[in-house]
């Protein structure tokens, strides 16, 4: 297989192009794909559901974020990151008893252009992502990994799962 080399040279203040990030992050990821990262089914839970059922679920799998979808349809709502439940519980600005919608990140419908992360995604494309070079998004922690027609959730992948993939192939 041919290397990728980069053809254009640093602009004049010093930055790459986006060619250059592309050539480098060819040779790091060697045409894996999102699917090399093996992502673990998503976790979902519903708007209704207590906080305290999100919670426990996501810490019994070792699982920092959790897809809210819709109880009727399977849509996807937004999600919730334990962490940031853990804070939230802690300050007392939410309950164990209270709905996850309390406490959920609503993905935002309007005005943003939604980035489809499939298992065929190349880790490089993840990356600018992850990066926020995708469609000047701003840097992100994880990605919903779904069908193409965004109709099934199928997991999330995390900055750290990437790491740990380039770190296994180091």
């Amino acid at each position: 297989m041919a290397e990728a080399t980069s053809t254009s040279a640093p602009l004049a203040n010093g930055t790459q192009t986006n060619q250059d990030f592309n050539s480098i992050w060819a040779d790091k990821y060697r045409g894996a794909t999102v699917e090399d990262l093996d992502p673990p089914p998503a976790l979902s839970v519903h708007p209704k559901d207590p906080i305290s059922v999100a919670l426990l679920s996501g810490l019994e799998r070792d699982y920092t974020h959790l897809t809210v979808t819709s109880p009727t349809d399977r849509s996807l709502l937004g999600y919730i990151s334990i962490p940031r439940l853990q804070s939230l519980l802690k300050d007392g600005i939410v309950s164990d008893s209270d709905p996850v919608e309390k406490a959920m990140m609503k993905f935002r419908r309007r005005g943003t252009r939604y980035k489809v992360i499939t298992l065929e995604t190349p880790l490089e494309e993840l990356e600018a992502f992850f990066k926020g070079g995708v469609d000047g998004s701003g840097a992100q922690e994880f990605a919903v990994v779904t069908d193409a027609g965004r109709k099934f959730v199928l997991g999330v992948v995390t900055r750290g799962d990437l790491e740990g993939f380039v770190k296994r192939r180091a």
